[in-house]
């Protein structure tokens, strides 16, 4: 996610309340905003989280709590589609194309890759590597049904 390469983590959140909140209040919006409020609106299960009267910049959602990060997996959603409008790793868009072909829903297509992603990023972060590419887009392609 090279956009939110040098930001912290309010501040990364605070980029979501503000793209929301013009998105609701149906004020202009960058091209970033905008494409962060189509990743919103398709998860109705976050809205509330971005509307609480608590401060949710500074919220930790643990795994052992049963809490998602809405925050971690909206930005892998923007992640996801940032790879597949620049088609790196290669591949990965032919593989977004024909998952969401093969399911008929482009949302529920990233759905499946973001589980790809998701590892690759915990695999990396374990490892203390960068992530391994071609491990990744082949994890792709077999979800697909193309890869070995």
């Amino acid at each position: 996610m090279p956009f939110f390469h040098d930001k912290g983590r309010a501040d990364l959140r605070r980029m979501y309340l503000d793209a929301w909140r013009k998105h609701c209040e149906k004020l202009p919006m960058e091209p970033l905003e905008f494409e962060i409020a189509q990743v919103i609106e398709q998860h109705p299960e976050y809205h509330s989280a971005l509307q609480i009267l608590d401060d949710p910049l500074d919220r930790d959602y643990r795994p052992e709590d049963g809490q998602s990060n809405p925050f971690l997996h909206m930005g892998l959603h923007l992640a996801l589609r940032e790879q597949v409008s620049t088609d790196r790793p290669a591949g990965i868009r032919d593989v977004h194309q024909r998952l969401s072909k093969q399911l008929r829903n482009v949302h529920a297509a990233e759905h499946r890759m973001i589980e790809c992603l998701g590892e690759a990023l915990w695999n990396s972060q374990r490892s203390g590597r960068p992530p391994d590419e071609s491990a990744y887009l082949q994890a792709l392609q077999r979800l697909a049904g193309t890869g070995k």
